[in-house]
């Protein structure tokens, strides 16, 4: 323990003994020193433990994020835009629930390992019960934005931390959840993070208005401020009323500024006990009037603000008895019963028309592109084009001026007349980011600019080009470990992860024997066959299956039943656990002869050595097999260190 930490304690031991006017800590403030007395009083903690963070395991991570996910796709937007001020000056971000659990992160994940011990990371409870006087839990407490510095910090642990926060509230004035920027180390004065405590109260402000607007889309709103000049972009206050003028919902600043008495809701008021005018003349103000000409008293004559009416949409009609959005019938069709697979769809299918980017993981050939077709024909965008790039197959050479296009000349070689980019290619629909993992580094701060602006600069031009498209990544690299390697930016990652869609590999999906089936569009398969192809461990995937059932229908006997001697040859792959949806006795791993635990890319190496080995180390014939381009093989061979005999020394 450091003398530092020894003081820290001796402070925070007398305020527990003295009470709060502890001359020791009269240099903390008093909501500092309020807090250390609720945590000894009434959380019951000790001053002198050492108390590491504690992270919640992936399960309980995801119950605390499925409890409020359409809010974390609003906020998201808003915590990337606060990343993208602080995040050179050693900050990182952090979004946690009411109950002090963080949902959402960004920060370096070069220094990931010292941002988990310290608990500035996904899943780390900040509560002021467990974690004492913290940001997060003192801004829980108080309902109030604050920063708590260095050892303004209850546990001596966390002594080194700086980290301001400010509440984010919901329509009914309940805690919703708390903004947060924080970081490993600080200069001392506590004055050094003004600027930081402005932060984050205005992009709180930001997603708690963009949440609101959100909520109540189909009913009136009325946005209102003390000066015309902003009223329509940034308004102080918000508020929801139904068809008969009531109020529904409201913003935080509105419930401060409006509700006079904390006995009496603002939820459930009529429009004219608030206001000097009657709800039926609320047409006056309509945003087709001029800002400076939609003036309202409050009621009482006590204060003249500006106000802004928005009347919600025709609705269209809803059929009785639809209670749940159904799954789209593109999106239905990739499963044919696994459940894990099922829980993706429906995810998908709440974001079809969502602006948030999608981030598509699984290994190669799991369905990531038929996935996002998919998500493309469920959209609204489905009547524009699908564009697919393959970002590990496009020459590096000849990326940029395939994505973003080119003017004629602008380089030797360039077509004549130009040439419009994929980018452009894709706008009003979706661009599909096949692979993003293997784009050189050069390219992907472009990329970044274009996913950030919505615009294309061509190569050779000196104007950008206005595009609408919708993002869809996909990926069998663990991205999170490029980025620490440095070979993917972080800020890219956090653009294009928007929403992750994990697809389960086909070795572990309960619907493989339906899959075979639906492959075969009615072709009798052989019981002995169908259990070779359930104990097969399909390092390929859907890709894989689809060549070896259409290579066996091309060798059986027209009309006929498959056999197992129409079967390609299929190698087993030791090291690979087997489909859990394989009947007992079917082939698989020898007896006796354990599945080792191996990460992902270990069994995806041993699974594509196997595949070369059983090829002779054909890699086109391999190549075709998976269905992917020689160079896209080559480049993963490399990753996995495989070298073929011929080029050993």
């Amino acid at each position: 323990m450091h003398a530092a930490q020894r003081e820290h304690i001796a402070t925070v031991m007398q305020v527990a003994d003295q009470g709060v006017q502890a001359r020791a800590a009269w240099r903390h403030e008093q909501v500092i020193r309020d807090s250390w007395h609720r945590c000894v009083h009434q959380h019951r903690l000790d001053p002198t433990r050492m108390q590491e963070a504690v992270i919640l395991p992936q399960g309980q991570l995801r119950e605390h994020q499925d409890q409020m996910e359409a809010f974390l796709h609003i906020a998201r937007h808003g915590l990337e835009t606060l990343y993208q001020q602080v995040a050179g000056l050693g900050y990182v971000v952090l979004l946690t629930d009411a109950r002090g659990v963080t949902v959402d992160f960004i920060g370096d994940l070069q220094i990931e390992p010292s941002l988990r011990k310290a608990g500035l990371y996904l899943g780390a409870d900040w509560s002021e019960a467990h974690a004492g006087t913290c940001g997060v839990g003192t801004c829980i407490s108080t309902g109030e934005a604050l920063t708590v510095h260095l050892d303004d910090h209850f546990d001596a642990t966390h002594i080194p931390l700086t980290c301001t926060t400010s509440p984010v509230y919901d329509a009914a004035g309940h805690l919703k959840a708390v903004l947060d920027i924080s970081a490993l180390r600080s200069p001392d004065p506590k004055g050094s993070q003004g600027l930081a405590l402005q932060l984050v109260k205005v992009y709180a402000q930001h997603i708690e208005n963009a949440n609101f607007l959100h909520r109540f889309r189909h009913d009136w709103v009325l946005r209102l401020s003390a000066a015309p000049q902003f009223l329509d972009v940034n308004p102080e206050y918000l508020i929801a009323l139904d068809a008969s003028g009531r109020v529904i919902g409201h913003n935080r600043r509105a419930q401060q500024a409006l509700q006079a008495d904390a006995r009496q809701p603002l939820l459930g008021q009529a429009f004219e006990t608030l206001f000097e005018t009657r709800f039926e003349h609320i047409g006056r103000f309509v945003m087709a009037q001029p800002s400076d000409q939609r003036a309202v008293m409050r009621a009482g004559g006590r204060e003249l603000l500006f106000l802004s009416a928005t009347p919600p949409p025709p609705r269209p009609p809803q059929p009785r008895g639809q209670l749940e959005r159904p799954v789209p019938a593109p999106l239905a069709a990739l499963n044919a019963g696994d459940a894990a697979l099922e829980r993706q769809i429906e995810r998908a299918t709440r974001l079809v028309n969502s602006p948030v980017s999608l981030l598509i993981t699984g290994e190669t050939g799991s369905g990531k592109e038929f996935f996002a077709k998919a998500v493309h024909a469920s959209s609204e965008r489905r009547a524009r084009p699908f564009v697919a790039v393959n970002c590990a197959a496009i020459p590096e050479s000849l990326i940029e001026s395939e994505l973003f296009g080119h003017l004629p000349g602008s380089f030797s070689g360039a077509a004549a007349k130009g040439k419009r980019g994929l980018v452009q290619e894709a706008d009003g629909g979706t661009l599909f980011l096949d692979e993003i993992g293997d784009m050189p580094l050069a390219l992907q701060a472009r990329l970044l600019r274009v996913l950030s602006e919505r615009e294309v600069l061509p190569v050779g031009a000196t104007r950008p080009v206005a595009v609408n498209i919708r993002v869809i990544a996909a990926t069998h690299a663990p991205l999170e470990s490029l980025v620490r390697a440095g070979r993917f930016r972080d800020d890219l990652y956090y653009r294009i992860n928007g929403a992750h869609i994990s697809l389960p590999p086909l070795r572990e999906r309960r619907d493989l024997a339906a899959l075979i089936q639906r492959f075969l569009q009615g072709r009798a398969l052989l019981p002995e066959a169908l259990a070779r192809l359930l104990a097969y461990r399909w390092p390929g995937n859907l890709r894989e299956l689809k060549n070896v059932l259409d290579c066996a229908v091309s060798v059986a006997a027209p009309q006929g039943h498959i056999t197992l001697a129409d079967l390609p040859d299929l190698p087993d792959l030791p090291g690979v656990p087997i489909s859990p949806g394989m009947p007992g006795g079917a082939i698989g791993t020898p007896s006796g002869t354990p599945a080792r635990q191996s990460t992902g890319d270990d069994r995806e190496g041993a699974a594509l050595r196997a595949e070369l080995q059983a090829a002779h180390w054909n890699v086109t014939l391999v190549a075709r097999r998976l269905g992917v381009a020689r160079m896209t093989l080559y480049r993963r061979m490399k990753r996995a260190g495989i070298v073929p005999p011929n080029q050993r020394d």
